[in-house]
């Protein structure tokens, strides 16, 4: 019996190698078991990422308990540092949730650079140089009308696009207490971010 054995699997091994047909077949589910083993490996955060069709990945997070931030803590949210890879931007002293845009703002997008940052100065001067951005609250009071006028464009798209998560907080500023009213609408009281 075990010659039998021994001799159907020689004969399997040798009618699988010798015909075409079935090397291709083989070649297809090696291939596709590769692509599925990959694309496990490349969205690493499990159930947490999803695909958007564009093949980059995008974070489908929780909504943010509402809050504000110091330039300090912003930094903690550049989608590399955080334990649940958030991007959160500041765009003229309100800041986004902008995970779901993690294609353009993430590590590697076009805009990575602005993510965990106040993107006000590079959004109204169109740069996404590294030495734009400041690394302590910025007023932008040398920016001009126009600049500021720019700026203010962008961040009506981002109120359109992203989730406002609270204000950037100034030098010595205390963070507003927001209500669970405010924090389920997900918009706080206009007042209190001006």
């Amino acid at each position: 019996m075990a010659d039998n054995v021994g001799g159907h699997s020689s004969s399997f091994w040798s009618e699988l190698l010798t015909s075409p047909i079935n090397l291709s077949l083989l070649g297809l589910c090696c291939f596709l078991l590769y692509q599925i083993v990959r694309s496990r490996r490349r969205l690493g955060l499990g159930e947490m990422i999803g695909d958007d069709g564009s093949g980059a990945t995008t974070v489908e997070l929780p909504p943010m308990k509402q809050q504000d931030f110091t330039v300090q803590q912003l930094r903690m949210y550049d989608g590399r540092r955080g334990t649940d890879g958030r991007i959160l931007i500041a765009v003229n002293g309100r800041i986004f949730d902008v995970s779901k845009g993690r294609k353009h703002y993430g590590p590697g997008g076009p805009y990575g650079v602005f993510a965990g940052r106040d993107a006000s100065r590079g959004l109204g001067t169109f740069s996404v140089k590294e030495d734009v951005i400041k690394n302590h609250y910025d007023d932008l009071s040398d920016l001009t009308s126009k600049q500021m006028e720019s700026i203010h464009e962008w961040e009506l798209q981002f109120m359109e696009k992203y989730k406002l998560v609270g204000r950037l907080l100034k030098d010595g500023e205390e963070p507003t207490e927001y209500t669970d009213t405010e924090e389920e609408s997900n918009t706080p009281n206009k007042n209190k971010l001006d």
